[in-house]
This record gives C-alpha cells, sequence and structure tokens, in this order.
C-alpha cells in the first residue's frame, strides 16, 4: 500500500507517529465551474481525501477525483485506498471515469455506496454511468483491483484503526454521510443535508468531532430558492456545528454562481458571527494530528 507523502510535505513522520490529514480536491455543486470567476475556491466538484499513516480514504468521485487521479498516477509504488460515495447523483461521480489510478494493475480500490433510489447497487450504478452512448470506456476496461460493497445507515465500517459510520441524510436521493474516527480524531462529511431543521441522527454523529464538513449549497442566494432566513444554510449549518459541539466547521459543495468574489465576501461575514468556521477551497489542507 502506497500512502503518499505529497500532501503535506511529512515524509519523515508519516510512519513514526498518528498522522490524520484531509485534502480538498473538488469543492463543487451540480457542474464543474471553471474559469477566472472560481479560480481561488475552485471549480471542480465534490471529492475530499483524508490520509491516515496507515490509510487512504477518497469521499465522492467528482471531477476532483480527476485531479487527485494525476497527483496518484505519479506515485511508482501499488495504490491501496478507499473511496466512499454519498450518492451517485452527477456532480459525485463525474470524476470516476477519468481517475488514472484505477486503469493500472496492480492498484487497489474498496468502493463503498448506498443503494440508489431505483434499486441499483454502487456496482451498477457506476457500471450504466460507464455503459456506451454516455461514456465510451465501460468499467471492465479498469485494470485495477475494485472491490465494491453496498453500505447502509448504521453501519460500522472497520478498516484497520479507522472507523467509518454510515448515515442517510436526504431520502430524495438516499444520499448519505459519513462520520471517520481515527486515533481519537472525528471527520464527519454530510452534504446534500436538509437546510430546515437539524438532523437528530446527524446531530448525534457529529458529535464532538473534530471537523465537520458541510453543505454549502446555495449558502448566499437563499433568496432565489425561496428559503426564509431563519432556514438559512450557513445558519442551519452554525446551529448544527454549536449544537453537536463541533471543534470546526468547514463548508464546501458550492452551488454553480457562487463566485470567488461572493464567496469571500460571505467568508468574512460568517467568521464574525462564527470563527472556526471556514470556506473550503480546493487544495486546503487540515491536519488534525
Amino acid at each position: 500500500m502506497s500512502v503518499s507523502a505529497y500532501m503535506s510535505g511529512k515524509e519523515s513522520t508519516l510512519n513514526h507517529q498518528p498522522y490524520l490529514s484531509i485534502k480538498f480536491w473538488g469543492v463543487r455543486g451540480s457542474i464543474p465551474t471553471p474559469g477566472a470567476a472560481t479560480a481561488f475556491y475552485g471549480g471542480n466538484t465534490s471529492c475530499i481525501e483524508i490520509l491516515t499513516d496507515q490509510q487512504r480514504f477518497i469521499f465522492d468521485g467528482g471531477t476532483g477525483l480527476r485531479v487527485l487521479g494525476e497527483a496518484l498516477y505519479q506515485d511508482p509504488n501499488p495504490i491501496d485506498g478507499h473511496i466512499f460515495f454519498t450518492h451517485t447523483q452527477w456532480d459525485r461521480i463525474q470524476g470516476f471515469p477519468f481517475f488514472l489510478p484505477a486503469f493500472e494493475t496492480g492498484n487497489h480500490f474498496h468502493i463503498y455506496g448506498g443503494i440508489a433510489a431505483n434499486g441499483a447497487s454502487i456496482k451498477q450504478c457506476l457500471t450504466t454511468h460507464m455503459l456506451k452512448p454516455g461514456f465510451s470506456v465501460p468499467l471492465q476496461t479498469m485494470r485495477a483491483n475494485l472491490t465494491f460493497q453496498d453500505v447502509t445507515p448504521g453501519d460500522i465500517i472497520k478498516i484497520a484503526d479507522t472507523k467509518i459510520e454510515p448515515i442517510g441524510l436526504n431520502s430524495q436521493n438516499n444520499a448519505l454521510g459519513y462520520r471517520l474516527s481515527y486515533q481519537g480524531k472525528v471527520v464527519v462529511y454530510a452534504t446534500d443535508t436538509d437546510y430546515t431543521h437539524i438532523d437528530e441522527n446527524l446531530l448525534f454523529l457529529a458529535h464532538q468531532a473534530d471537523l465537520l464538513i458541510y453543505d454549502g449549497m446555495y449558502i448566499d442566494m437563499c433568496d432565489e430558492i425561496n428559503l426564509s432566513p431563519s432556514a438559512k444554510p450557513w445558519q442551519a449549518a452554525i446551529q448544527l456545528a454549536q449544537a453537536a459541539q463541533v471543534k470546526r466547521l468547514a463548508m464546501v459543495h458550492y452551488g454553480p454562481r457562487q463566485t470567488d468574489e461572493t464567496l469571500n465576501a460571505l467568508a468574512h461575514q460568517l467568521q464574525e458571527i462564527e470563527p472556526e468556521l471556514l470556506l473550503a477551497h480546493e487544495g486546503m489542507i487540515l491536519n488534525l494530528l
């Protein structure tokens, strides 16, 4: 297994002390939005990588997964990783057919996801996604060892010293969230959430998390989607984080029309309300151990 040190430059410590690092490879929702107006926060869709000193975990396979794949492709050693999909709408799987390490013999990826609303497994969803006429290269051409596992809320997935717990977030698209626990540190990844109320299951899952990565879709455009002021996504995020006693809150999954200018303005506004809140951008690295 190779856990590359390109993440943080901590080559000398990777194998000598507990290590947990989060890198944001894609923070956009719905559709990629490249261009000058989104150059800082980034235009790639959802993909987050979490490294421990033992394992590589990837959450969602949006177009950010293609960029991550380019970085991993430079590693001459076999790559072993665990890919968790929240659901299989386009912005979460767009990068999977372009994930170069999956086409290389000797690599091994364990792929996890929930059952789709139509009853399809994660393997069926990804296979269909790569069939003609939608895509020219079928999944079967990927030469890496790919194993698939369906997961449901309430499961506990043990991978070496790491525990992954999925939770149901959105009944309309069967979206999942995940809680990752390692060496006393906890990261919760929850997007496609319901802004109108605090989800008691998510509140339980996020309890005292070191980092909550939360949905920022339409974070500055509530009027356009007819949300009342009391139901604004950023307010719901802060209320949830405070109720769950979360140590740090990171927003992701921005809407296609959210430019660097609007997000920067919002970041300044929100940090005055909640200093431990940040708006994640592509390339951002957070180290917890």
